[in-house]
């Protein structure tokens, strides 16, 4: 059954929900999901409201203009996503494929309403996994002095396969400003409980510290490295006995699903970034 789903931001007052709802109401939809917080502390009001399409007095294509009279009315930020929207990811990868398969798997296993169209890689090592579930691959190799060409491509290729969607299934490199400021949608995963241990290694300088948790984090991408909206997190515990090569394996393992959950979140609308440059994100799970 598809459905129809708002994700709101406003600044805080009085009788939101019932105006959001009562909006619904009065065009016949039937809520199936409503999720509300307040930030207290920037005094901004955050929903996520559901409702079946089933019934609705309003074709998809009016309704956004239906409702921008209230968002205006309330000063609100939102935006209007469809369940039923097929959307295209594109996979960025260097060398190592334990995510590069997770995801495919889930794909397939239908986990999550998408299509792989497009792995891209700056190693030609992953071309035969890609090739074996029937992906087109890319290899666009790249140096300090090629990025910035390798990069063009890259977006010739997004803008090609109409991806809504790259993710980064450890891809060891930095996205620059420019293809951040043509391409935003882009999610990461990073090999740490951020902000702990950003950047390069984490593992070693882990094992180096002695800690007794390891995480990782799946985050959006901003021009800051490391530094974008967090999605989603997981630990697992670790102890003296475990050498880098056991903080490794564990930590794919944490890598794998917390990707993986990210990028359902995602696809699923239940992702609102807000705040300063989108610093903070309410996940309606």
């Amino acid at each position: 059954m598809a459905t129809a789903t708002l994700l709101i931001s406003a600044p805080d007052q009085r009788g939101l929900v019932a105006k959001i709802a009562d909006w619904v109401f009065g065009l016949g939809g039937n809520i199936l999901h409503a999720d509300q917080h307040t930030d207290s502390t920037v005094g901004l009001f955050l929903m996520r409201v559901e409702w079946e399409l089933d019934g609705f007095n309003l074709p998809r294509a009016e309704i956004s203009q239906a409702f921008t009279p209230l968002a205006e009315n309330i000063q609100a930020q939102w935006q209007l996503h469809f369940s039923d929207t097929v959307r295209r990811l594109a996979i960025f990868v260097t060398k190592q494929d334990h995510c590069l398969y997770d995801l495919v798997l889930r794909q397939r296993s239908r986990e999550f309403l998408a299509t792989i169209s497009l792995v891209i890689g700056n190693h030609p090592d992953l071309e035969a996994v890609a090739h074996s579930f029937g992906i087109n691959y890319h290899y666009l190799p790249i140096t300090a002095e090629t990025k910035a060409a390798q990069e063009l491509q890259q977006l010739a290729l997004l803008k090609q396969y109409q991806i809504d969607l790259v993710v980064l299934a450890k891809y060891m490199q930095v996205l620059s400003p420019d293809f951040l400021r043509n391409f935003h949608q882009v999610i990461n995963i990073h090999h740490s409980f951020l902000p702990a241990f950003a950047g390069a290694n984490p593992y070693h300088r882990a094992y180096q510290r002695g800690v007794k948790i390891i995480g990782a984090t799946a985050h959006y991408v901003t021009e800051d490295l490391d530094e974008g909206p967090i999605i989603e997190q997981d630990v697992i515990r670790v102890s003296h006995r475990d050498a880098v090569t056991d903080l490794i394996r564990k930590g794919k393992d944490l890598e794998r699903i917390v990707l993986a959950r990210a990028v359902r979140l995602h696809l699923e609308n239940r992702v609102l970034a807000y705040g300063k440059s989108g610093a903070r994100t309410v996940i309606f799970d």
